[in-house]
């Protein structure tokens, strides 16, 4: 009989050196029983610093007033006091939120140790290595973004090959173009032929991205620029035309052509020819998709045929439409559940279906026009199919397994045979990329930094590229284990848990556990620089893969949207009690974080249980469940979260909205919020409304602090230099709260 915190299966990996070239890699060692737990910690007990003792003042917090609105769902009356902070351009609200900032400058500012831990977040970060965060073909040339540390921004470049010995010639560098540093590429797309690229700006962290056009061969802008085409709640995306003179792409409304409230929805496609004026750009497809509208773009090697994915806001939804010499095509409806397409070197399009296959199957379409040409080439298996490539004979999936990734290699000529392609140990695939017959894939590990491999189709082997770098930080002595706890309803929830070798179980370790749980996120394995820190100070780090998230499927990520929501947070809550239950930690010695929705779970999880974590970060995050859907990205999250005006999901937003549930008299832990002004996915006024209540509700001592950043957003296009003072804080923050030294 399990308890919640049983831990029933594990895999512990260590830092394993790659045999690449081989038709292998060095496999995760698997084990039943569980790792032996040390006697003698090799890790040393870490020295407690002295907390607020119970019943000490709590800080002087801004005076806001509770000016209390009241609104009636279906019946139910629900009291609001800080509604009114939700004006912006309020001066009052500007006050108060100077005053927190004033407030939280005080505390985080205060702590002994701040400046030498501030020396090695600066150390981490900075000695991130060299990142390649998009590769794309064109031509005879690799268009890279690379992020280089300490550079502010990542910067593009053009290859002629993928070998390290390749020259990289700098292309577009946002550092150049703007020194200050807010200036950044939300994403690029060469033209087919290599001769130009279109490159998306944004500025502050807005996502509100312009293209501009620059020459491959000497990087000088073409001239022409295409506003709003991306955005940070649909996002955006291009596709060059078959002469390479021109491109479809996404379009924002403009200024006129519908009321100031729509100018952030209704994404269409237009055509811009180059050296022509945008005004005159020509409408292609748009007008009858949803008002919450996400398009992607894809064209076949030739350029003939553009494929639109068209997804219906955020909740994974999607129809196809493909554009051929008569006109649009729609291939399939959102009730079809196709997913995702690519076109094949073949010429031929594969679809990713999740009709009657939660986990996925494969479609392969002879004729990409005619949706009666499908055919299932992979029926659904053992895991989460995510991504796709097709050489001309070779479909290439990217398999999610609970969260760790995995590539097998699918014939589709003659008998249907699946190989294995060698990867790291515990990892992940972010991304797979057709280079001819061969593919080229970005992998990396908790314990390795990101970096691409190429399979070669004639040899059958993987090889290193040069499009990455030796690994910065040394995690040799870290070990990673694969686990996993019940939830309340007996759902196996699987766990990651770092931890230096020989880490003593001594239910002292000041522990960290994030997750996410939603959108059909999952959360994969990835190197962060700042693990080391906390690994450093005796402590252990846990990434749970909670239901919302797509790590075992569409039905893994419907158990925890719209009405069942709550599934997420239940699950978090069973990851805390495992930790504590194994003997790494216990309620005074664990702190939590996320962001974005994982800043949801982070509110969700302070109101239901203030008693299970020590101190919470919570990063960009949602607390009024009841008015996200009137903000412009939060029309997007209503087919993942619900919305008010259908009784059943009002009554579920309402039973676990964290501003909402926050009750009087409480003890809530310590709670750092961090928000930017210049936020496009969430509205910052949930973090000045959740401080606000926490502060007035909160019986305890404990800090509840706001950081409001005025020149930065979500967390895309963040400067290094912002990137290094917020992780101080949210470190230094945490460090201080679980009782060590900086």
């Amino acid at each position: 009989m399990h308890t919640v915190g049983a831990l029933l299966r594990k895999v512990s990996v260590t830092a394993l050196p790659l045999l690449l070239g081989t038709s292998s890699l060095l496999a995760a060692c698997e084990n039943e029983k569980p790792p032996s737990v040390p006697t003698v910690a090799s890790v040393q007990t870490p020295a407690l610093v002295a907390l607020p003792p119970k019943g000490a003042a709590k800080l002087p917090y801004p005076s806001i007033a509770d000016r209390t609105v009241s609104v009636s769902y279906f019946g139910t009356t629900v009291k609001e006091p800080y509604q009114w902070l939700e004006d912006a351009k309020n001066p009052e609200v500007a006050k108060i939120t100077a005053d927190q900032n004033t407030l939280s400058r005080s505390v985080l500012d205060a702590y002994p140790g701040r400046a030498k831990l501030k020396a090695r977040v600066t150390e981490l970060v900075s000695q991130k290595s060299r990142d390649a965060l998009d590769v794309k073909r064109a031509g005879s040339a690799y268009f890279v973004l690379v992020e280089e540390p300490p550079k502010q921004q990542p910067f593009l470049v053009v290859r002629k090959g993928t070998a390290a010995a390749d020259e990289a010639k700098p292309l577009v560098d946002p550092n150049v173009i703007d020194p200050s540093g807010k200036t950044t590429i939300d994403w690029f797309f060469p033209s087919r032929d290599g001769k130009w690229v279109a490159v998306s700006l944004s500025k502050g962290g807005s996502e509100s991205g312009d293209v501009h056009v620059f020459d491959a061969r000497t990087g000088k802008e073409q001239g022409d620029v295409v506003t709003r085409v991306h955005g940070g709640t649909a996002g955006g995306s291009l596709a060059w035309n078959a002469k390479n003179n021109g491109f479809y792409y996404t379009r924002y409304p403009r200024k006129g052509e519908r009321p100031e409230k729509d100018e952030d929805f209704y994404q269409q496609v237009y055509f811009h020819e180059l050296g022509k004026d945008p005004a005159k750009d020509v409408y292609a497809i748009g007008k009858e998709f949803p008002r919450i509208a996400e398009v992607e773009l894809e064209t076949t090697d030739d350029g003939k045929l553009v494929l639109a994915r068209v997804a219906n806001g955020d909740g994974g939804d999607a129809e196809l439409h493909v554009l051929a010499d008569k006109g649009w095509v729609r291939l399939s409806s959102f009730a079809d559940k196709w997913v995702h397409a690519t076109f094949g070197k073949n010429g031929k399009l594969y679809v990713l279906s999740r009709k009657d296959a939660p986990k996925g199957k494969v479609l392969e379409l002879d004729k990409p026009t005619v949706a009666a040409s499908a055919k299932v080439i992979v029926p659904e298996g053992d895991a989460v199919i995510e991504q796709l490539a097709a050489t001309s004979d070779t479909l290439f999936l990217v398999d999610l397994v609970g969260g760790p990734s995995r590539i097998r290699a699918v014939s589709t000529k003659g008998p249907a045979s699946s190989t294995e392609v060698p990867i790291l140990p515990v990892s992940a695939v972010d991304q797979i990329v057709r280079d001819g017959d061969d593919v080229l894939f970005k992998n990396q590990s908790y314990l390795l930094p990101p970096s691409y491999f190429r399979y070669s189709a004639k040899d059958k082997k993987v090889t290193p590229t040069g499009l990455g770098a030796p690994a910065t930080i040394d995690m040799s002595d870290v070990e990673v284990v694969r686990t996993s706890c019940l939830s309340k309803d007996g759902t196996k929830v699987p766990l990651s848990v770092l931890r230096k070798k020989g880490t003593a179980l001594d239910k002292n370790r000041p522990t960290l556990l994030t997750g996410y749980g939603g959108y059909n996120v999952s959360r994969k394995p990835r190197l962060r620089p700042l693990t080391r820190l906390w690994l450093d100070r005796g402590g252990v780090f846990a990434e749970a893969n909670l239901r919302g998230g797509g790590e075992l499927g569409e039905a893994w990520h419907l158990a925890g949207n719209l009405t069942k929501k709550q599934n997420v947070f239940d699950d978090f809550y069973a990851c805390q009690k495992a930790l504590v239950d194994e003997g790494y930690t216990r309620p005074e010695r664990i702190a939590a974080m996320g962001g974005s929705n994982g800043g949801l779970l982070m509110g969700a999880t302070i109101v239901q249980h203030p008693e299970a974590f020590r101190a919470v970060v919570s990063r960009v995050g949602i607390y009024d469940m009841l008015r996200v859907e009137l903000t412009p990205n939060g029309a997007f999250n209503v087919t993942e979260y619900g919305s008010v005006k259908n009784e059943e999901q009002f009554r579920a937003l309402f039973a676990y909205s964290p501003l909402h549930n926050a009750k009087d008299g409480v003890a809530y832990p310590s709670v750092l919020f961090t928000t930017g002004a210049n936020d496009p996915r969430v509205d910052p006024y949930h973090s000045r409304k959740m401080t606000a209540r926490l502060q007035a509700a909160t019986s305890s001592a404990n800090p509840i602090l706001l950081r409001a950043s005025a020149d930065t957003g979500h967390g895309m296009g963040t400067p290094l230099g912002a990137e290094i003072e917020e992780s101080t804080d949210i470190y230094s923050f945490l460090l201080h709260e679980l009782g060590e030294a900086l």
